[in-house]
């Protein structure tokens, strides 16, 4: 089999990787479940490339997406659920129908107007899924508002999210102000159990506090406009280089950082914190 550009040739491939008897032996172990974490890894990993620029990497790493899409969809056909060409279908019927605008007789003067459109047609597609189901005769369970953000977003773009939608209705702080008193206070709350803790063990506790602190910091990111995930990757990096620079230190001192005091590894941080300018 040779290479293509073709998406048929990697959906031949798919296949003959899960063929039966003459298949990859990994491959046909695999499952939804097992090659989820694979499918979210791959997300992170373009998310990476297109952050450092890298465009021959992020050619790779869109392979690789791509060819978690055809996995699943050759899973899922090979129960006779769906195939590739129903996925492409799908999504291809959803953005023509998100977008009235573009393909149909609506129109939408600002990108406001367009996303409150898209909001719409989403709760639309969302009720007649729910029915779908119900002719299918598959499990239901009785639907919350929040429904719409799965649990399986990064904990701070889910927090974010909820708070979202939830805003959508009311449920919300009109400011900024308002949720950095709530911050304080979770503060207070989690210096309070951190306290108790000395004498007696409540870690449950604690962690209850502690999340409550990181979901009333992930409110004020949104109120602020800015992106937890994003804030919090930022300051990842910044830990990194200022980290680097403990090791290089060590290296021009011929040491290895255990032999480095924590106050030389503080002073050389202090130094990549503050750098001279000459």
């Amino acid at each position: 089999m040779t290479p293509a550009r073709d998406i048929t040739r990697l959906i031949e491939i798919m296949a003959a990787l899960r063929t039966p008897e003459t298949g990859c032996p990994w491959d046909l172990e695999q499952t939804f479940a097992t090659i989820a974490p694979y499918t979210i890894e791959e997300a992170y990993e373009v998310a990476d490339a297109i952050h450092r620029g890298d465009t021959v990497d992020l050619r790779e790493e869109l392979g690789d997406l791509l060819l978690q899409v055809v996995y699943h969809t050759q899973m899922a056909s090979e129960d006779g659920q769906f195939d590739f060409g129903d996925v492409v279908e799908e999504i291809t019927a959803k953005m023509i129908r998100r977008h009235p605008h573009v393909f149909g007789d609506e129109t939408a003067r600002t990108a406001g107007m367009a996303k409150g459109a898209w909001e719409r047609i989403k709760d639309q597609e969302k009720a007649a899924r729910a029915l779908a189901r119900e002719r299918l005769g598959l499990a239901t369970r009785k639907s919350s508002y929040l429904d719409s953000v799965p649990p399986v977003f990064p904990a701070l773009t889910e927090a974010e999210k909820l708070q979202k939608r939830a805003a959508r209705v009311g449920f919300d702080w009109g400011a900024a102000g308002p949720v950095l008193d709530k911050i304080r206070e979770e503060i207070d709350e989690l210096a309070e159990e951190v306290a108790s803790a000395e004498s007696d063990s409540r870690t449950d506790r604690i962690e209850d506090e502690l999340g409550d602190l990181i979901f009333a910091v992930a409110n004020l990111a949104r109120h602020l406009d800015i992106d937890p995930e994003e804030a919090l990757k930022r300051t990842n990096r910044k830990f990194r280089s200022r980290f680097a620079a403990i090791e290089r230190e060590a290296e021009r001192q011929q040491r290895t950082l255990d032999d480095l005091t924590l106050e030389e590894m503080e002073a050389a941080w202090q130094v990549a914190k503050h750098p001279r300018t000459e």
